[in-house]
């Protein structure tokens, strides 16, 4: 469903010395005949840009040319912000030595984003081998998660600026992922000072090339234990735990000594650090909205999730991809209801198509179905484009013996419902009938 007056996102724009380097990039773009587009200026970056995805080790800038075309016509039906990391999951190392670049794969996804019409979004993640104790021009993948020693985040600080002059029409940056490398065992806690030194200079380098790109972090992961579990426990709690404390400590230290954000980040799951989800696989996902809240209440700046993963029970297959889809949407409801405006869904395709939660299908197939959308990709479509950033939301009565088994989430124009239960259930939604199969997600007519 949409109506005029909807949010249509699209390329971030550039401005300042960033607008007259795009435009000699686009004149030379047409002399070339490249196929890097160049698209016109559609206003200053918000820093809230719905719901989208993050490109990882297979996506559509490689595969068969059916199943390419069909993976990014699905890209294309409906613009949404593209998340693609800076070395690893399908970049390779941008600079294996100091002072030599290798931006080839990364222009690749970048442009795969720019075809698709794509809001396009780097995650400033991992370092190169020489930032870290490597040996220059060497390029060892077991270490991806290293972080940078500290002697070096200037270059990589440098190295981002680099990235920022190279794509001006990228203005949404992420600095690290998950804090990679920055656990100190030794105190056994995070390194969460090392991080924010990192990220502060990695901040004021992007500022830098341009005061309009827009920079957050710190891409925690909301790790969570079982509520049995006392040892690190913290007032983030619910039926399905408790977050890890450390993490809690490590955000807020960021939070009070960051050199600025315009939004922040963090990651999760549904399930306990031991794979539990408690008390059941649909609560246990209220996690992201504890999470959410707590975070609304240390900051103001826009809440970004760069990842999140709501998973069966125990991994049971039993409800197979409807019981996928329920939960997928069920996590997305929590997220908005703690407050996110931003949300990315990790890993779009596999290798071998036998992938169900993906977005599409692999774009490595050559029997006809690569590259066709998966339901994920359809939920996330419809999502973003009901729910955009700025949604007023309004409560909700829901009524019958199974009310309390369906989710719910509204506004004026649309109302996303979600059976919980693996059999049908008959409820009331404001008054109105609302039939569901086992699992079933549907979208109604808002008021």
């Amino acid at each position: 469903m949409s109506e005029p007056g909807r949010r249509t996102a699209g390329p971030a724009p550039v401005t300042g010395r960033r607008r007259a380097r795009q435009a000699a990039l686009c004149a030379v773009a047409l002399v070339l005949g490249t196929v890097l587009s160049c698209t016109p200026d559609p206003g200053p970056p918000k820093p809230s840009l719905g719901w989208g995805l993050t490109h990882t080790q297979y996506s559509a800038d490689v595969g068969d040319a059916a199943a390419l075309k069909a993976a990014r016509e699905s890209l294309s039906a409906q613009s949404l912000p593209q998340n693609q990391h800076l070395m690893g999951w399908g970049a390779t190392n941008p600079e294996p030595a100091p002072g030599r670049y290798d931006f080839a794969s990364l222009d690749r996804r970048i442009d795969v984003i720019r075809k698709t019409s794509g809001t396009p979004v780097i995650t400033l993640c991992c370092a190169p081998d020489w930032m870290k104790g490597g040996r220059p021009g060497d390029t060892d993948w077991s270490r991806l998660e290293t972080a940078p020693s500290p002697d070096h985040y200037d270059d990589f600080a440098a190295l981002a600026a680099k990235v920022a002059e190279r794509y001006p029409d990228v203005r949404h940056f992420i600095v690290w992922n998950e804090f990679k490398g920055f656990f100190d065992e030794r105190r056994n806690r995070w390194n969460y000072e090392g991080y924010t030194e990192l990220y502060n200079r990695v901040y004021r380098a992007l500022k830098k090339v341009d005061k309009d790109n827009l920079v957050g972090g710190p891409y925690l992961t909301m790790d969570s234990h079982p509520p049995r579990t006392t040892t690190y426990a913290s007032p983030v709690k619910g039926p399905w735990g408790s977050i890890d404390r450390r993490v809690l400590d490590a955000f807020q230290y960021w939070n009070r000594h960051k050199a600025g954000a315009d939004f922040v980040v963090v990651d999760g799951a549904s399930h306990a650090r031991n794979g539990e989800t408690l008390p059941d696989e649909f609560t246990a996902a209220d996690k992201f909205t504890a999470v959410g809240r707590w975070v609304r209440q240390q900051t103001s700046a826009p809440l970004w999730w760069a990842e999140y993963y709501v998973e069966p029970e125990g991994g049971d297959r039993r409800g197979g991809q409807a019981l996928d889809h329920a939960l997928q949407a069920t996590g997305m409801i929590a997220m908005v209801k703690g407050g996110a405006t931003t949300g990315f869904y990790w890993n779009p395709q596999d290798r071998d198509g036998r992938c169900t939660r993906c977005l599409w299908r692999s774009t490595e197939l050559t029997d006809g179905s690569g590259g066709r959308a998966l339901p994920a990709l359809d939920l996330i479509r419809r999502f973003d484009q009901e729910f955009p950033p700025g949604t007023t939301f309004r409560p909700v009565t829901t009524t019958g013996d199974d009310a309390g088994s369906v989710r719910v989430l509204a506004d004026d124009q649309a109302v996303l419902v979600v059976n919980t239960l693996d059999r049908p259930v008959q409820v009331r939604i404001d008054g109105r009938p609302a039939g569901l199969d086992a699992y079933q997600v549907r979208w109604l007519n808002g008021r």
